[in-house]
């Protein structure tokens, strides 16, 4: 694989050429016969600043997932179930083909590339935005077929006209207050896992792991309170590799404080390059780039993990982290009560409410909430047909109005400096069908199946997953996204390693992890369904078996009664709702008015004395 980067690339003739038509003419002067973009950038994260949305910026699909290929006359873009919908609207007339992944007959992008060109043709990508991991099995694939590969392939700073700059926005220090552990603390924790690993040094990019590592937080992705920066973890010293506008003086204190060393952001590649031939580097190959990998001296030893140990560290949440989750999960109940209760009103007296006015609304309760940073992610506030898009979020140019009949789904969350929230309700706006009570009853049963399920140590998310989707598997449904997905203290709302997915996945659950709980079902041009709280794992009893976990659920909001088809409830999931809706009426009726508090009864009130009435309370 050629590393070798090259400093003057060639300059394209014109600006006003679409950026496809901009990129084939560089391909074509140098060259090169295909490339590949993908939606990452240089800490492999899922959310990348603007100056990396690359795949974005070439394609015109928003989603946070995909690969675009480009030949010299064709170019495709492959991503998964949640974004058929959206790529589709979104690459119509872009000369720009969709391959739904995971279909049957449905080529990899590496497989469509083999497939366009010839023996001695040249693939090219930028090796800084590739994952080392995924960097080296492309490079194998390639290299059977006598396709030439080359890992520097950067022309975008050339063709794209106002490209956004690296973000500098300022960092800051999550107290300890808030996070439970100083970053001292936390390197040494560290320190020790690579010394169980005869390893003296480590590489991080992840920006999720370097801010909990130091505790330290930013504003640089949206949705996600990370700074841009790598970071060095050595027997000899500890090194931050980040912009200097971005450090206050108080940030710089504690990290310094703290055994930190500061060094340019870019120093990182040459600081790699140096390292003694005696250093053992530890590195996770899917969680670093390629030309960082690249930059390890040969002489060095490598020695890789499938799970970084600060994934793994930070994954179980101390005491301090557990409580402010707790915490901020209730006050985010209490901005959902808010936002409900003046939604039902405004349903009743018939105004007009569209799916952009639930996502402010929404918004608006949530800012009013002590020690609220920003959302965790897009709302997904999604009416009618467009529910059963799973990562829809509205726009001006598909916002529509909430009619009071069907099922509103909303799917939001927040970041609080406490804690991070992720839920989904979906809502009867009016009137709804037999089917789709059917079909929600199924998934409620499904989520109260995971919920209580006790489990042995060393359980891993893949046994669990089949509780939330039983039910609906019997009708010969199902959907494609994970059951449940790891959640951060104050970060990234979807955290590894822990996960509940069908795709088997060896991390085992432990007490002090977060995980979703959201089985879905979505009939394309009808409606989606989604039901989500988090789940925290706790101990739960010692036996001559051995040591068994169970959940405490986490979030805190009413479960729309109105959907349920009650003869296909058990008295024992009958129960657990009754018991669920009394905690959440507990828990967040004594921050309410009187108003809010009166209506949360009424969502909560036990089936046993509602049983015979009409569960038709309109939104």
């Amino acid at each position: 694989m050629n590393g070798k980067r090259q400093e003057n690339r060639t300059q394209i003739s014109s600006i006003s050429t679409s950026p496809l038509e901009a990129l084939r003419e560089i391909m074509h002067k140098e060259n090169v016969h295909a490339c590949m973009i993908p939606t990452t950038d240089p800490h492999i994260g899922e959310y990348t600043p603007d100056h990396w949305k690359t795949r974005q910026w070439i394609s015109g699909f928003t989603g946070s997932a995909g690969t675009v290929a480009v030949t010299l006359d064709k170019a495709g873009l492959w991503t998964d179930s949640r974004y058929f919908l959206q790529a589709e609207n979104q690459l119509r007339h872009s000369g720009i083909e969709l391959f739904r992944m995971g279909l049957p007959g449905v080529p990899t992008p590496e497989e469509w590339i083999k497939n366009q060109l010839s023996s001695g043709n040249c693939v090219a990508f930028e090796g800084s935005v590739y994952a080392a991991s995924d960097a080296l099995s492309l490079s194998a694939y390639f290299e059977k077929y006598r396709i030439q590969v080359q890992s520097d392939f950067a022309p975008y700073d050339a063709i794209w006209k106002n490209r956004p700059a690296i973000p500098l926005h300022k960092a800051f220090i999550l107290s300890d207050h808030f996070s439970g552990e100083n970053a001292r603390s936390k390197i040494s924790r560290l320190l020790n896992e690579m010394r169980a690993n005869a390893c003296d040094c480590t590489l991080l990019a992840s920006l999720d792991s370097i801010a909990w590592l130091f505790n330290l937080r930013g504003n640089d992705i949206e949705y996600n309170p990370v700074s841009v920066c790598y970071a060095v973890v050595s027997e000899k010293e500890i090194v931050l590799f980040i912009d200097p506008q971005k450090l206050t003086p108080e940030t710089t204190e504690y990290l310094q404080n703290e055994g930190i060393l500061l060094a340019e952001y870019e120093t990182v590649y040459p600081y790699i390059q140096n390292l003694s031939s005696e250093t053992c580097v530890l590195i996770t190959p899917n969680k670093i780039n390629y030309r960082l990998y690249t930059a390890i001296p040969k002489s060095c030893t490598i020695k890789e993990l499938s799970t970084h140990p600060v994934d793994r560290l930070k994954s179980v949440k101390n005491e301090t982290e557990i409580a402010g989750f707790r915490n901020a999960m209730q006050r985010d109940g209490v901005a959902w009560m808010k936002f409900l209760y003046g939604l039902n009103k405004q349903m009743d007296e018939r105004q007009t409410i569209t799916e952009l006015d639930v996502s402010r609304q929404l918004k608006k309760f949530r800012s009013e909430q002590v020690y609220f940073f920003s959302e965790s992610f897009e709302t997904i506030a999604a009416y009618g047909a467009h529910s059963a898009i799973v990562h829809y979020s509205p726009t001006e140019e598909t916002n529509v109005p909430v009619l009071p009949e069907g099922i509103l789904l909303i799917d939001s969350g927040a970041q609080y400096f406490d804690g991070t929230t992720d839920i989904t309700r979906s809502l009867a706006t009016g009137a709804v069908t037999d089917e789709m009570k059917k079909d929600f009853t199924h998934l409620l049963k499904g989520n109260i199946q995971l919920s209580c399920i006790a489990f042995p140590q060393g359980t891993v998310g893949t046994q669990l997953d089949v509780l939330a989707r039983q039910f609906i598997w019997k009708e010969g449904q199902n959907f494609l996204h994970g059951t449940g997905h790891g959640v951060g203290h104050f970060l990234n709302v979807h955290e590894g390693p822990q996960s509940i997915r069908m795709n088997y996945n060896p991390t085992e659950l432990q007490p002090g992890m977060v995980v979703s709980n959201e089985p879905g079902l979505y009939k394309a041009g009808q409606y989606g369904i989604r039901i989500e709280n988090l789940l925290l794992v706790i101990p739960y009893r010692i036996t001559e078996f051995g040591e068994y976990y169970a959940f405490e659920i986490l979030t805190l909001c009413p479960i729309d009664k109105k959907l349920i088809d009650w003869s296909l409830m058990s008295p024992e999931e009958i129960r657990w709702l009754n018991d669920y809706h009394q905690k959440v009426y507990d828990c967040l009726s004594p921050f309410l008015s009187e108003e809010e508090r009166d209506f949360l009864f009424r969502l909560t009130e036990p089936e046993s004395e509602t049983q015979q009435k009409d569960h038709t309370l309109a939104y």
